[in-house]
């Protein structure tokens, strides 16, 4: 399982900008289910999850 692990970080390094940008519509589209109720943490959560793959958000 380690192998698959650092495989899949070593993916999110090398293409940090299109996975921010998953993450961000992943965001949307949570916001959108919930009607933006949970607008704040799922920002947060997206935040997080940005700063942890690669050199952080690319899109800003």
């Amino acid at each position: 399982m380690s192998d698959f692990m650092d495989k899949a970080k070593d993916m999110a390094d090398k293409h940090d900008k299109q996975v921010d940008q998953g993450l961000d519509k992943a965001g949307e589209a949570a916001d959108q289910r919930t009607g933006g109720k949970y607008d704040e943490q799922t920002d947060k959560a997206v935040d997080m999850a940005q700063a942890r793959t690669g050199e952080g958000d690319q899109d800003r």
